[in-house]
């Protein structure tokens, strides 16, 4: 069983190690162009991106938990099914998001408290980075369809490909190139529409036999795609919440002034570079259990989900060990503004303490998309989106900003709480 989780965590790891490694170097080319303001405005563009992207996660979410049991099921018609499904979907909403792209901004500006010179840059990053939306929704299919394939190798050569052109990319137009700060976002345009051509690419030489599966006509007809839609409808809402929860740290941090949304910045990427790790892992529990599930296999499925969370403590303590030693010197490294790395001491704990108590939440959620279990998922969110709101206006008075990071660790709490209390109902029973 270890070799199995490994085959499909190693590549994954590797892929998802450089989106935050990417999301760094935004923060320090940033950083170097001379004005704090550039920082916060990388922060809240992307948290721009967050309102939307993440609504629409249940396009990985979804098409890899599906995916995963028609392969448990042997059923390859099933499998292309749902990729011309996810797809077709895609790409109705990239075309929604590009139209409303006027209309979104302005709403979202009456709510993001920031200084003038931050909206300004973010409003900039935008309007560019918004063409790319097309690419980027494709890719979430792409990916949760290779998952769901059992396969983790395309969508870690995908991953790699995108990111690497994305630094290259933003590093050569924002400090080689007149463009400067807009630059970064066209990098990032410029890196989806090469990775969906790569992603098509593999498609095509690695699964061409199974296009003779595809019936597009037929297979986007309603009543063909009401699972797939009752399915994500529930995902639906779980990604509202994550947008609430992540997107709301950054507008609440803003409050705070520049300074200090430039340090929740560069903690909160700090923080995904742990959970893009377990992310790999979590990402074969999702492939392992559609299959077994699929399979109607319940003694691989308890072998696997006992493992997988032998290997999440494992990262559990080398994350805690790193953060403890190098943490400040990684936030030295992303930024050379002397205020915001003095800024930042005060939340170093958060970096030792974050891992122990993340883990179990970030495995489940990889196991319960595995097993569809959408109700549950939606359920776990919408009580997370509620602690993390009570327990910051509960302390604000007497913590301040602290109290933002106290209000995140509550999420992540009753996130794990949760999910390990109903997983014998909503997983292992369905076997």
């Amino acid at each position: 069983m270890n070799r199995r989780i490994l085959r499909l965590a190693i590549p994954s790891i590797f892929a998802n190690i450089t989106v935050p490694l990417v999301g760094m170097v935004d923060i320090a080319i940033s950083g170097r162009l001379g004005d704090v303001a550039a920082i916060g405005a990388i922060a809240v563009g992307s948290m721009l991106f967050d309102l939307l992207y993440w609504n629409f996660g249940f396009l990985r979410v979804g098409t890899g938990g599906l995916t995963a049991q028609a392969i448990g099921r042997r059923s390859l018609k099933d499998a292309m099914k749902y990729f011309t499904q996810g797809i077709s979907t895609a790409l109705v909403s990239a075309l929604f998001l590009i139209a409303i792209q006027w209309i979104f901004v302005e709403g979202a500006f009456l709510f993001i408290d920031c200084t003038p010179e931050v909206e300004t840059l973010s409003r900039k990053y935008f309007f560019i980075r918004i063409w790319a939306a097309p690419a980027t929704l494709s890719l979430f299919v792409f990916k949760g369809w290779f998952i769901g394939m059992q396969n983790t190798v395309s969508p870690m050569a995908v991953d790699i490909f995108v990111n690497v052109v994305n630094l290259v990319a933003s590093f050569v137009l924002g400090l080689h190139t007149p463009m400067g700060f807009a630059g970064i976002a066209l990098g990032t345009v410029i890196a989806q529409y090469s990775g969906l051509l790569l992603a098509m690419v593999l498609m095509v030489l690695y699964y061409r036999k199974l296009f003779r599966y595809v019936d597009i006509w037929n297979d986007i007809k309603f009543k063909y795609m009401k699972t797939f839609y009752v399915l994500n409808v529930n995902l639906f809402f779980r990604s509202l919440c994550f947008m609430l929860i992540y997107c709301g740290f950054t507008s609440i941090a803003a409050k705070y002034g520049d300074t200090e949304l430039a340090v929740s910045s560069i903690i909160m990427k700090l923080l995904m570079l742990y959970s893009y790790f377990l992310d790999g892992f979590a990402y074969a529990g999702e492939a392992l259990t559609g299959k077994y599930i699929g399979a109607r296999d319940k003694v691989s499925l308890v072998t696997a989900v006992k493992y997988l969370f032998g290997w999440t403590a494992l990262l559990v303590l080398v994350s805690t060990v790193a953060y403890w030693g190098a943490g400040e010197w990684m936030i030295s490294l992303m930024t050379t503004e002397q205020s915001v790395i003095d800024a930042s001491a005060p939340y170093l704990i958060w970096l030792i303490l974050m891992p122990l108590f993340s883990c179990a939440a970030f495995m489940w959620d990889g196991i319960y998309i595995g097993a569809t279990a959408s109700v549950a998922i939606r359920n776990c969110m919408v009580w997370a989106c509620v602690a993390f709101y009570v327990t910051y206006f509960a302390l604000k008075g007497e913590l301040g900003m602290q109290a933002l990071y106290c209000a995140y660790f509550a999420h992540i709490l009753v996130r794990a709480i949760y999910m390990t209390a109903f997983a014998k109902k909503e997983v292992f029973a369905k076997v």
